[in-house]
Order: structure tokens, then sequence, then C-alpha cells
């Protein structure tokens, strides 16, 4: 089992740059696939990137594909989220969950564990 929290969040300004951790407790956290998702004020949760337990695939959703990136240090037991060029559609709750199995994917309930969110809200 492990427990992600996320950190990193805040108000930027468009175009600015911004660094999400989420570091997950349990030795078994190199097993794991990790996903970010995101939620807007008023939508629904949705998918933003996911890696696989080794690092070595990812995948982005379209929205976000060229600015974002995501990796691991299963070392340190964290996973981070690097946004470039953002925008105010990306002002979001970002969330980040674990995969007890070690592939990637892009759909929420195939998560198991979820953090509480960091708030990221980037202004015009």
């Amino acid at each position: 089992q492990v427990q992600p929290v996320e950190s990193g969040g805040g108000l930027v300004q468009a175009g600015d740059s911004l660094r999400l951790s989420c570091a997950a407790s349990g030795r078994t956290f190199s097993r794991y696939g990790m996903g970010w998702f995101r939620q807007a004020p008023g939508k629904e949760r949705e998918f933003v990137a996911a890696i696989s337990s080794s690092g070595g695939s990812t995948y982005y959703a379209d929205s976000v594909k060229g600015r974002f990136t995501i990796s691991r240090d299963n070392a340190k037991n964290t996973v981070y989220l690097q946004m470039h060029s953002l925008n105010p559609e990306d002002t979001a709750v970002y969330y980040c969950a674990a995969r007890r199995l070690g592939d990637y994917a892009t759909i929420a309930p195939a998560y198991d564990y979820w953090g509480q969110g960091t708030q990221v809200t980037v202004s015009s």
C-alpha cells in the first residue's frame, strides 16, 4: 500500500512553469504505476499524465502533450509533473494516484490510492 502526498502547487502567471511532486509512502512504490489527474471547478476529474512503474513508459493527455512531463525517482519514492507554458485552462486541483499494477492507465477507476490534491492557479 502507498499513500500519495502532493506538493508544489501555487499561483502562477500564464506562460510560467511549475513542478509538482508526489511523495508516496510504502516500500513497494517502485512496483506501482503512477498518474496525475486534475479537476477544475464544475468539471469532472480528467487524466493528465501517467508513468509505468519503471518509468520506461509515459502517456499524456492531448491537452498537455508537449508542455508537461511526468517522471519518477523510485529511490526517492517520488513522482514529478513538470509543467511549462501554463495557461488559465490548466487551473485545477491536481491529484496524484497510484496503481497496484505496474503499467500506466488513463482512467481514474484504474487507480487504487489517491492523494488529497494540490491547487494550481494560472492567472492571465
